[in-house]
């Protein structure tokens, strides 16, 4: 009887958060947001859903807070470096061709896949000619992202990754230590617009040579995943390039004959001419 109740209150907590929010977890992967909402129930010390759910509605903190637990993403820079390896080594001489370029991160969270992409455009040549899109639903998290902050325990995790994905200098050539932490260049923002973008409710984002969505859409059901694909494909233009994480894939989806695997190991595809 517990877990139908629990299942009620979860299901009147997202549609609340939606109504009055209009952020919209309702096609959220359950398993997942079951898990998310239970820390976030026992660590703000709520009895129940109900109880979050009242505060949500009536405390004008509680929103921030909640977002910061449905929305965190766990990410280091060149998160699987064979996957960079392969952008460096199979992408980027396509992406040669191009006088300019537009590539988008959606779901940035707190930057860490921003930062090796535009690291790797800078060893390769392409930065000045590029805009980077980084785009989450959270705004706490788009503000790390602009901070380009991170704790010195990552950065040797970070720095192997760099390493391992073909790297052509030194990491630490683009940050400086500060009381603990490791603080990215500004100018490894010159060229990128953060910005509020949800996949759930909003349209099309810009016309991109590459689009790169990596361990987002494991938290989507099937539908929200369809829509999520849908939008890539219209945002990317012909021969265009989309980076999937490597527990995602276009197998599924309706969408799934707009594309060509490129690097099927590594979950990047190609969009077709038509």
């Amino acid at each position: 009887m517990s877990d139908i109740i629990e299942d009620i209150e979860i299901r009147l907590l997202l549609e609340a958060l939606y109504q009055r929010f209009h952020y919209d977890f309702r096609d959220y992967a359950q398993a997942s947001i079951r898990r998310r909402l239970r820390q976030a129930r026992d660590q703000m010390g709520f009895a129940n859903f109900s109880a979050l759910q009242e505060h949500l509605l009536h405390d004008d903190d509680m929103l921030p807070r909640l977002l910061g637990y449905l929305t965190v993403q766990v990410s280091e820079m060149f998160r699987d470096p064979s996957f960079f390896r392969t952008i460096r080594e199979k992408v980027v001489p396509h992406l040669r061709t191009y006088p300019s370029l537009k590539l988008w991160v959606a779901g940035c969270s707190a930057g860490e896949e921003l930062y090796s992409y535009v690291i790797l455009f800078r060893e390769e040549g392409l930065e000045d000619r590029t805009l980077f899109y980084a785009t989450d639903i959270s705004e706490e998290a788009l503000a790390a992202a602009s901070r380009g902050i991170y704790s010195l325990d990552r950065i040797r995790t970070f720095t192997e990754n760099h390493r391992a994905s073909g790297g052509k200098s030194s990491l630490s050539d683009y940050y400086t230590s500060a009381y603990g932490n490791a603080v990215f260049d500004k100018s490894l923002r010159d060229r990128v617009v953060f910005s509020d973008h949800s996949l759930v409710t909003d349209a099309v984002f810009g016309e991109m040579q590459l689009v790169s969505c990596r361990n987002v859409m494991i938290y989507f059901n099937r539908d929200l995943q369809d829509r999520a694909i849908g939008l890539f494909s219209d945002s990317l233009m012909r021969n265009g390039f989309l980076a999937l994480g490597s527990k995602e894939n276009l197998r599924f989806s309706r969408h799934a004959d707009a594309f060509a695997d490129f690097v099927r190991e590594e979950k990047i595809y190609q969009r077709r001419e038509q």
